[in-house]
């Protein structure tokens, strides 16, 4: 299915979205990842979302990629005897693992791993930070307390720990579970959360065991401060906003965001904006200026995709948030100053004959009259590197693999077309010109880009460009065999 805009988008399904047919409308709409949210629902409740989702690719004849994010482990305060409390600036109270019921000055915390990692100074976030605590004294099993920001606190919130690496393995025994059962489904992604240093996505890498590709949630401080390593050790990444929000000021949020966009453009690797971009689109059919503005910036910045979470997934407006964020971003890529930015903001290494092939492919495209970069790929390397030199055209990524296609709906300016596996590279230019034609990027009078590796169908050997003809009569009059 052609898009008219390059970023794509990412969409939450949920309760205001488990069908087959608002799936299909939401694919129709512009939603190119479908994401599982695996807090949520039940392994038969996630079966039956990927069975409608396969569906639709079948019907629609158009990859979609699946995203199965990880729940990741939940710290959270224990019980309270009357249910809640309120916490006044400047009054101490105590953590610990005592498991009676919590009071006004005290309440336990059953991590003793937290405690194991505090130490002075550190602060301690309840309720979505919330409710601001600093470690006054603490040992193994207890921290004392002073409330930095008050508040109601109440049974089982949710707490962060902001200034510390917590001995905690970012798999839980149910993300392992979940994770097992998703890569068992098939699904093309797996998120995953509370990703402190490149240990954490490299024990997901062994239990996935290539079933899908590995997607780490930058939402902790330390995975900031790691983030070369963790980028390395990822087949993508997500901006979590939201949590990054809370275990760091606000205002730190933006420019992190800007700095990891760009580490990963340059890796060649997809990035995913999230977190509250059409927040009010829940229960308003139109979104704030200040939440277009946010996509927008997200597009500008050359992110990859940007995701409705509980936009598409619970709010009552999900099939207008897409065509929104749909909008948003064909109007932003129209503007001049799009173009200005993704090529002012360049930055990458070439030290390959695959990365020269694909900077060449964009230089021509922007300087000749080319219609479409069409990339034969067998791994989806290829078109990623094409994808990360942000080229004005569009990037027709060609492979005989499904499981390819649909990954590569993450990638930044990629259509992905299914082919059947070739011996010569004539046949491929050939199948190039058939897609843009049929894709309606190019006419017979019009020229494309065709960049392939030989011998076909090994990963990592992208040695050929060549400006080809639409004409198929030029082409078998013209091309060597």
């Amino acid at each position: 299915m052609r898009r008219l805009r390059k970023v794509k988008i990412v969409a939450t399904l949920g309760p205001a979205s488990n069908t087959y047919e608002m799936i299909r409308t939401l694919h129709e709409a512009g939603a190119d990842v479908f994401r599982l949210n695996m807090s949520h629902g039940s392994h038969e409740d996630i079966t039956k979302l990927h069975r409608a989702i396969r569906q639709v690719e079948k019907d629609l004849d158009s990859p979609i990629a699946i995203l199965a994010d990880l729940q990741g482990p939940k710290l959270r305060v224990g019980e309270f005897a009357n249910g809640s409390e309120e916490l006044e600036w400047g009054e101490p109270f105590r953590f610990d693992l005592d498991d009676t019921p919590g009071t006004d000055k005290r309440v336990c915390l059953p991590h003793p791993e937290i405690f194991q990692a505090l130490g002075v100074g550190a602060h301690l976030l309840v309720n979505d930070g919330k409710i601001r605590m600093r470690v006054e004294e603490c040992g193994e099993d207890f921290a004392n307390c002073i409330v930095e920001a008050g508040g109601t606190i109440s049974n089982r919130k949710g707490v962060n720990v902001p200034d510390v690496v917590l001995p905690l393995a970012a798999l839980s025994e149910k993300d392992r579970a979940d994770l097992e059962f998703a890569a068992a489904l098939g699904v093309d992604w797996l998120a995953l959360s509370f990703v402190q240093r490149p240990e954490d996505v490299e024990e997901a890498r062994k239990l996935c065991d290539g079933r899908a590709a590995i997607l780490s949630k930058i939402e902790k401080p330390s995975a900031v401060k790691a983030f070369d390593e963790i980028l390395a050790v990822s087949d993508g990444i997500m901006v979590a906003r939201g949590d990054l929000g809370v275990e760091l000021p606000v205002q730190a949020v933006p420019p992190i965001q800007k700095r990891l966009i760009r580490k990963c453009r340059a890796a060649g690797k997809p990035v995913i904006v999230a977190t509250q971009m059409l927040e009010s689109m829940i229960e308003s059919p139109m979104p704030t200026r200040a939440e277009v503005s946010d996509v927008a910036t997200a597009i500008y910045e050359g992110a990859d995709a940007v995701m409705l979470s509980a936009e598409s997934a619970a709010g009552q407006y999900p099939v207008e948030a897409v065509t929104t964020m749909n909008n948003v971003a064909i109007s932003v890529e129209k503007d001049p100053t799009f173009t200005e930015v993704m090529e002012n903001s360049r930055n990458i290494q070439r030290n390959t004959v695959a990365d020269g092939i694909v900077a060449a492919a964009r230089e021509i495209a922007e300087t000749a009259n080319v219609k479409a970069i069409c990339c034969f790929t067998s791994s989806g390397t290829t078109a990623a590197l094409v994808a990360r030199e942000r080229p004005r055209v569009p990037i027709i990524a060609m492979t005989s693999l499904r499981g390819t296609a649909r990954r590569l709906s993450l990638t930044w300016g990629t259509n992905c077309v299914m082919t059947g596996e070739l011996e010569r590279f004539k046949q491929a230019v050939v199948n190039a010109a058939r897609a843009a034609r049929a894709q309606g990027y190019a006419g017979t009078e019009d020229n494309i880009i065709v960049t392939a590796g030989v011998p076909f169908n090994m990963s990592g050997t992208t040695n050929i460009l060549r400006v080809a003809p639409c004409d198929e009569r030029l082409i078998y009059s013209t091309d060597p065999e």
